[in-house]
């Protein structure tokens, strides 16, 4: 579900009634670009002439929501506005860079980005660099010289802004984004991957993804993969390494867009994607459901999932290995790329169940295509395990093997593969969403100390492989009753398991 639109003018008149009339207050930099672009910014930064926090905890107070201290050095605040459908609107008050408002804004990034309206004034735009002008003609501009230098964070800013906004980088722009690139290590990792995860939220990931490449500031974010380019794959890929990732990618947006609740996706145009929302579609809302979660409030799961995108074939320069006869293999590139993913992953600072989701879908990305090898669909004791390996995270695991499948064959994907994969995903998903209890998640029938206590036995390993094992045929159908429980040990017992 997408977050509900907010009433910007509104919530406008409610912060101003909130200062005494001589108080100068400017909402400043995206949310004043959006709202020309006619877009709902979520994101609400004011700049105020003195004592931003302590304005900040006022707004909190009277709204009756959060309140954080940002930035003491510049003296930030924010408050946190949960929405009704479970979004939330960020307001951010910082205090004014310099005299006034025009040095403020003189001191940002892009043009874009340096306009401002006096909640006094609203009707009046402050734009001292030209940015609505720049809007109009779509072409990016730093607000100076050196204002990508001085914040090289503004480089990924830069990117993102240009592929969202399908902007132009003007010969001037791109000869400072390129000065600023060997600046970015003096970034901290947090201020980074915020930057990164907006670019792996975007509709336009791919054409970021491009121009960090051509820049160099790929090789400095994402060390690990400028290795995939050029990398040649053994059929039925069509693409090299690194392509076949960006293809990936590309279909994984577009499995999102055919499952979009809220979206109009004409399934009749592309064959593959309407056989998916034939055998898939049904699970539209739980998949909005799952990607309505979050793992840390300040990220999306799309955005995480992406990443795994990114990483899961990053392993394979390293694995890459030819047998007898000459042919390429990439054996237990799973594996390593997950290390791999999750090394990125600490680097990033990104929250530990972040790091372990991420690992968790990059190592076990093939699976789903194991699992119908030889033409057979999964039983319900392997979708069992699937999901002990996998969690929730199994779910993204499914989609991601989908689009893997398709920009592994490209344009030479035939019908009947696709057809056998989407019943592999389906009964995955199926298990998931519509039988939890009785295969993915079977309640206990017994505990270790009905165990130890009717078989003699001590704490210790075995006792754990035990229950596990009666999980498992539980989940296979082949145990529903505590009798039939008791009667599966008794013969593992008597086996020596």
């Amino acid at each position: 579900m997408s977050p509900q639109p907010l009433d910007l003018q509104a919530r406008l008149e409610q912060i101003r009634r909130l200062f005494p009339p001589d108080t100068a207050i400017y909402l400043v930099g995206g949310a004043v670009r959006d709202a020309l672009l006619e877009k709902t910014s979520h994101d609400l930064d004011f700049a105020v002439a003195r004592n931003a926090r302590a304005a900040a905890r006022h707004v909190a107070d009277s709204l009756r929501v959060a309140y954080y201290p940002l930035d003491d050095e510049r003296d930030t605040g924010r408050v946190v506005v949960p929405q009704p459908d479970g979004s939330r609107q960020v307001m951010d008050f910082a205090l004014l860079q310099g005299a006034d408002i025009y040095s403020d804004l003189s001191a940002r990034d892009y043009t874009i980005n340096a306009m401002a309206l006096d909640l006094r004034h609203p009707e009046q735009l402050i734009d001292p660099l030209g940015g609505a002008a720049d809007l109009r003609n779509r072409q990016l501009r730093p607000c100076s010289e050196t204002a990508l230098e001085d914040d090289p964070v503004r480089v990924l800013r830069g990117i993102r802004l240009a592929s969202s906004l399908n902007s132009r980088l003007l010969p001037e722009t791109l000869r400072l984004l390129r000065l600023a690139v060997p600046g970015l290590p003096r970034v901290s990792p947090e201020r980074l991957r915020d930057e990164l995860f907006r670019i792996l939220e975007s509709p336009r990931l791919g054409a970021s993804l491009e121009i960090m490449d051509r820049l160099g500031v790929l090789a400095r974010v994402l060390p690990e993969l400028p290795a995939l380019q050029g990398l040649i794959q053994p059929a039925p890929h069509i693409y090299d390494a690194w392509e076949h990732t960006l293809a990936t990618a590309e279909k994984l947006q577009a499995i999102w867009a055919v499952l979009d609740v809220n979206g109009v996706t004409d399934s009749a145009a592309n064959l593959m994607m309407g056989l998916l929302s034939l055998r898939i579609g049904r699970y539209r809302e739980q998949s909005a459901s799952h990607y309505n979660q979050r793992l840390n409030p300040d990220r999306s799961l799309r955005g995480l999932v992406t990443l795994a995108v990114l990483y899961h074939d990053a392993a394979k320069p390293h694995t890459a290995a030819h047998d007898n006869s000459g042919k390429l293999h990439f054996f237990d590139h799973d594996q390593a790329g997950a290390l791999l993913a999750r090394q990125r992953a600490l680097e990033l600072r990104l929250s530990n169940d972040e790091v372990e989701y991420l690992e968790t879908i990059v190592r076990n990305h093939m699976r789903p295509l194991l699992l119908g090898q030889g033409g057979g669909l999964p039983s319900r004791r392997s979708i069992y395990r699937f999901f002990r390996a996998t969690g929730l995270a199994g779910v993204d695991v499914c989609f991601l093997s989908l689009a893997d499948f398709l920009a592994t064959y490209g344009h030479e994907a035939s019908q009947d593969p696709w057809i056998h994969h989407l019943d592999v995903i389906r009964l995955l998903l199926s298990a998931w969403w519509e039988q939890t209890e009785e295969v993915v998640f079977p309640p206990p029938l017994l505990n270790g100390n009905i165990l130890m206590e009717q078989f003699a036995l001590s704490p210790g390993s075995q006792v754990g492989r035990l229950l596990e094992a009666v999980r498992e045929a539980q989940a296979a159908g082949q145990v529903s009753s505590l009798d039939e429980a008791m009667k599966l040990v008794e013969s593992l017992l008597a086996r020596g398991e």
